[in-house]
C-alpha cells in the first residue's frame, strides 16, 4: 500500500495561499485542492496536509448540526465555526460560506454579512450561490475589497426551486445559461467559481473559457480544482453519500466500533486498568487512613 507524505511537515514554511495563488495555479495548469472544515482539529489536520483552500461550508447544517438541508444554518452559527477553523489553519485560503438569507435580500446587507466573515471570523473570502441574479451583490462585496467565490450548478440553498438535489445543465439550453452565468460572475469580479453537479464536458468547457479558476464538485476532472465535503470523503456522514464522492476512509463505522468497545470495557470493568489509574504511595495511603480513622 502506497503512502502519501503530507506536503508539510513544514506547514510553517508554506506560504499563505491567496486569491493570487489561485490565479497563478490556473495559469500554470496546476490543480487547486479544497476541502471543507467546521472545527479547529479538522482545520489543523487539513492545513497540515497541504490543501490550498478550506471552505467553511453551509454543509455544516447537515453534516455537523443534523439539519435536513442547508437552509437552517444561521450567520451566527457560521461565524462560530469559521472562527474555530481560522484558529486551526494558517496557510490555506479560508472561505466562509454565506448562509441562506444572508445575502439574498439586499446587496448592502450582503456586504455587511460578508464583512463579518473577515472581521469577526478571520476568513479570507466568502462564497455565495447563484448566477446572474447575484451579479450586483458580487460587485458590491468585491468593491469593498472582499474576495467572492461564486457557486452555480446545483445550488443547495435553492433545492426547493430545483426540485431536490439534482444535477444541472444536462440539456443544451440549461448548459448555455450556466455558461453565461459563469461569464457574468467573472465580469462581476468573482475571483473563482464552484461548479456543482454538472456534466463533465460542460464544466471543462466553462473552465477553459473563463479566466478565473473553476472548482468542481461532481463536475469531472476538467475543472481547475476540486472540492469535497470532508465528512463525505471521510465517511463521517452516514445519511447518504453523493455519487461524485470518493471515500478515503469510513470513520463513522470506525467510531461506532470504538464506542461499542469502550462500552463493553466499562461494563466488564476492563477499563480503566492500572495504566489508566492514578495511585497514592503506600506511605500516604497509610497516613490518610490514620487521619480519617482518628476523626
Amino acid at each position: 500500500m502506497s503512502t502519501v507524505t503530507p506536503v508539510s511537515s513544514g506547514a510553517s514554511q508554506r506560504k499563505k495561499t491567496t486569491t493570487l495563488t489561485f490565479r497563478q495555479k490556473k495559469e500554470r495548469g496546476e490543480p487547486i485542492t479544497m476541502l471543507t472544515a467546521y472545527d479547529y482539529p479538522t482545520a489543523a489536520a487539513i492545513d497540515k496536509a497541504g490543501v490550498d483552500s478550506i471552505l467553511v461550508g453551509d454543509s455544516l447544517a447537515m453534516v455537523v448540526l443534523g439539519y435536513e438541508n442547508t437552509l437552517s444554518v444561521t450567520m451566527d452559527e457560521m461565524l462560530h465555526h469559521a472562527r474555530a477553523v481560522a484558529r486551526g489553519a494558517k496557510n490555506a485560503l479560508l472561505v466562509g460560506d454565506m448562509p441562506f438569507m444572508s445575502y439574498q435580500v439586499a446587496a448592502e446587507e450582503a456586504l455587511r454579512n460578508a464583512g463579518r466573515f473577515l472581521q469577526e471570523a478571520g476568513m479570507d473570502a466568502v462564497k455565495l450561490e447563484g448566477g446572474r441574479e447575484r451579479a450586483e451583490t458580487v460587485r458590491k462585496i468585491t468593491s469593498a475589497g472582499i474576495p467572492v467565490m461564486g457557486h452555480i450548478g446545483l445550488t443547495p440553498q435553492s433545492i426547493h426551486q430545483l426540485g431536490g438535489f439534482r444535477a444541472q445543465g444536462k440539456n443544451a439550453l440549461a448548459a448555455k445559461i450556466l455558461f453565461e452565468d459563469a461569464k457574468i460572475l467573472e465580469e462581476a469580479g468573482a475571483f473563482s467559481l464552484v461548479l456543482e453537479s454538472v456534466p463533465a464536458r460542460l464544466a471543462e468547457f466553462i473552465s477553459k473559457r473563463i479566466s478565473i479558476p473553476v472548482i468542481g464538485i461532481g463536475a469531472g476532472a476538467g475543472c481547475d480544482g476540486q472540492v469535497l465535503v470532508t465528512h463525505d470523503m471521510l465517511g463521517l456522514f452516514d445519511r447518504f453519500t453523493p455519487k461524485f464522492v470518493k471515500r478515503y476512509a469510513n470513520l463513522h463505522a470506525d467510531m461506532t466500533r470504538a464506542f461499542a468497545e469502550y462500552i463493553d470495557d466499562v461494563e466488564t470493568r476492563r477499563f480503566p486498568s492500572v495504566e489508566h489509574t492514578v495511585e497514592m504511595t503506600e506511605e500516604e495511603w497509610n497516613e490518610f487512613q490514620r487521619l480519617t480513622l482518628s476523626v
